[in-house]
């Protein structure tokens, strides 16, 4: 199996003035993140081999929009590479203009404990309006094939509340790499792939109950060439439960 040149990285959504948090004096609130999946996906690309994953976060946040915490989940990337755990570092700075109205500026680094390899860091930005999100998350030491390379992921998203405790959200994304990676069976390397998302949730009793439909317009070619796998790429339907407090 050619060895993994390519990460999707961090499924974090960074809502570090949750309603959810809880206040731990007048300055500081304190936000905790559990979420069980049947499959970790990010960007598109399963990150356990299609297999269940248990996902925990916690963030500490200023009043003044200051925030920083960690977020860690189970990984397989398979080929015998040791690592099982995505460990993330995360701080940056969250001004609400109003309630429909926010920026979120921030960097992340992502590890890999028993292969360093894969570790890299991002900045972002997201801007909220009105339930539309428009985001963006830069690297300037993405892993490559031969050597560390830039890469930017972009996503465009709407959220909306449904009645009966539900809600809708739809993301389109779109990965770029700076040199060409994604190599199909006539032997054309693409630098960049779509990936999409549309999620159902109702609140249960405060238990966050989530169904996705994820797919990429990635081959199976361009996906084994890359991930070692066919089916780490292609559509799919997740399920999970999001606890916050």
């Amino acid at each position: 199996m050619k060895a993994l040149s390519l990460l999707a990285l961090g499924s974090l959504s960074l809502l570090p003035l949750s309603s959810h948090a809880v206040p731990l004096n007048d300055d500081f609130n304190l936000l905790v993140d559990l979420t069980l999946a049947s499959d970790y996906r990010t960007r598109g690309i399963s990150q356990t081999q299609n297999d269940p994953a248990a996902q925990a976060g916690l963030t500490l946040a200023h009043n003044s929009g200051l925030y920083a915490g960690g977020w860690s989940s189970n990984v397989d990337f398979g080929g015998g590479l040791k690592t099982r755990y995505e460990v993330d570092y995360y701080a940056g700075w969250l001004w609400q203009a109003s309630e429909a109205i926010s920026l979120d500026l921030g960097y992340i680094k992502y590890a890999y404990p028993k292969e360093s390899q894969f570790n890299q860091g991002e900045v972002y930005a997201i801007l909220g309006a009105y339930g539309v999100k428009l985001a963006a998350y830069y690297s300037s030491d993405a892993p490559g094939i031969d050597s560390q390379q830039s890469s930017l992921y972009s996503y465009v998203s709407y959220e909306t509340e449904l009645p009966f405790d539900s809600g809708l959200k739809l993301r389109y994304g779109t990965m770029d790499f700076k040199d060409p990676h994604l190599y199909s069976a006539s032997g054309h390397g693409d630098e960049s792939y779509r990936e999409w998302e549309v999620k159902l949730t109702h609140d249960l009793a405060g238990v966050v109950l989530g169904l996705s439909y994820l797919d990429t317009d990635l081959s199976q070619t361009q996906c084994l060439s890359n991930w070692g796998f066919k089916d780490v790429c292609s559509a799919t339907v997740v399920a999970s439960l999001s606890k916050s407090f």
